[in-house]
């Protein structure tokens, strides 16, 4: 069921990503200009940290026996999709939502280390 899900959320997040606009924005303010914001940035963008922490440990969960793998495909989209912004019309590219991508699957990573470690106490 994880699996599932995690591909779902996959492929959401990739139309949300290479849609000209905000979808977000369209349905909260009736305005694709306007980006909800969850809380304030801070270095990184809040909103692409939490949103790849999310992703990462359904990722993580639902892949567990291939790792491997699943780290390097969650690296690999966190950048090509941010890159694509540099082509996409009324989206921008910016280090700091490429940062938040990859922080949210570092942190992802760091959590699920955590979660072994306290489980074989």
């Amino acid at each position: 069921m994880t699996k599932i899900i995690f591909h779902i959320s996959n492929i959401i997040f990739v139309f949300l990503y290479i849609y000209p606009g905000s979808l977000l924005g369209f349905l909260i303010y009736n305005d694709f200009s306007k980006q909800p914001q969850i809380s304030t940035d801070f270095i990184v963008s809040a909103n692409h940290l939490y949103a790849f922490v999310l992703l990462s440990l359904l990722g993580l969960i639902s892949y567990f026996k291939n790792l491997k793998k699943i780290i390097l495909y969650l690296i690999i989209i966190s950048i090509i999709l941010e890159l694509f912004h540099l082509f996409i019309p009324n989206r921008s590219f910016q280090f700091s939502d490429l940062f938040g991508n990859i922080a949210g699957v570092l942190i992802s990573i760091f959590i699920l280390i955590l979660f072994n470690f306290w489980r074989k106490k």
